[in-house]
């Protein structure tokens, strides 16, 4: 080997190692998968997907996260044990799926008929003790809450005019484990407990009639309504919370900087949800209006007191299932009357 090509082998060398440095520096120090509760054609699921890789931009590189649709790791009930046991890091969803392992995940998780405005929501969980309140609950199950988010007020897509609570009487509603399914059956509906992936084949096939099924724009992206014209709008009965929870021994073991940085992207993500997802809906909604197959209907306010009424009652009866759920009872409430809520 000359001496001219020796040293150009060992520039490529040096080159190589000094870009695999380079590489090495920029490699991700934690890499994560969270599973959500909508498929990936949901807006709501994207900006979630955009906020884990602002998350990535926020922490240079350091932590990356794969922000998974529903049943891709595990079915929507299994999430919680999943993240528990590290086969997932983390996920983003509604803690009423957990209602079997505990009623006060689906207390916590959706005081239905409570919450009218999501900022209200957002409120109570940062600043009237919901996330100490949540991470109680569930860091023994290994699991702990990095911050809450929440939807606008869900629609109901209906293949049939619902006008009154009277309209609910017989009506097969999917509705999920728990609170909502409960307060639906209180005023006389038939609800079906389905995950969510299958509302479309189930209006579709005729299997229910309704669906408590997300915000409108979420509904009309999973064209919904195409077989169920009857949408009700703004929504009256559901908010979700969706808990942003992580493995708990991952969120001991971070520098305090990841988590204060973790708290603050998710915290934004949360009002960065509702306003965009307002915003989509009201879009929506115009477009809707314009459509002579489609029939969006505001429910009454006297027919929001009746089903506010009905739901209080559930709320009473959950209470004194156990000491956790009477905890999230009085909190709950107490808040709500402080604000002139309730």
């Amino acid at each position: 080997m000359s001496h001219f090509t020796s040293r150009l082998s060992h520039a490529g060398i040096v080159g190589s190692a000094l870009l695999l440095g380079l590489s090495t520096a920029h490699a991700a120090e934690y890499e994560w998968s969270f599973q959500a509760s909508e498929t990936s054609g949901e807006p709501s699921f994207k900006i979630k997907q955009e906020w884990a890789e602002r998350i990535s931009r926020m922490t240079d590189g350091r932590i990356e996260i794969e922000v998974m649709p529903i049943n891709a790791v595990v079915g929507p009930t299994e999430t919680l044990d999943a993240v528990s046991s590290g086969i997932l890091q983390g996920h983003m969803t509604d803690p009423s799926y957990f209602s079997g392992q505990d009623p006060a995940f689906g207390m916590l998780g959706n005081l239905v008929g409570a919450w009218q405005n999501p900022y209200d929501f957002l409120e109570y969980m940062k600043h009237g003790g919901g996330e100490e309140l949540y991470n109680e609950l569930v860091e023994p199950y290994g699991v702990h809450l990095i911050g809450a988010a929440t939807f606008p007020l869900e629609s109901v897509p209906s293949t049939v005019p619902i006008e009154t609570l009277d309209d609910f009487e017989g009506l097969k509603i999917r509705a999920p484990q728990g609170m909502v399914y409960n307060v639906f059956e209180r005023i006389g509906a038939s609800p079906v407990n389905l995950p969510g992936s299958e509302v479309y084949t189930a209006l579709e096939k005729k299997v229910i009639d309704a669906a408590d099924s997300t915000v409108l724009s979420n509904n009309d992206a999973m064209g919904l309504h195409a077989f169920a014209p009857y949408p009700l709008y703004p929504g009256f009965h559901s908010m979700p919370m969706i808990a942003v929870s992580i493995n708990k021994q991952i969120w001991d073991d971070l520098p305090e900087d990841l988590q204060a940085t973790l708290e603050t992207a998710f915290d934004g993500m949360a009002y960065d949800l509702i306003a965009r997802l307002k915003a989509q809906d009201i879009e929506t909604l115009q477009r809707l209006q314009e459509d002579p197959d489609v029939h969006p209907f505001d429910l009454p306010a006297e027919e929001r007191r009746k089903f506010s009424a009905a739901a209080e009652q559930e709320w009473q009866e959950w209470a004194g299932e156990n000491e956790m759920t009477q905890k999230i009872y009085d909190s709950a409430t107490a808040f709500l009357r402080s604000r002139n809520l309730l």
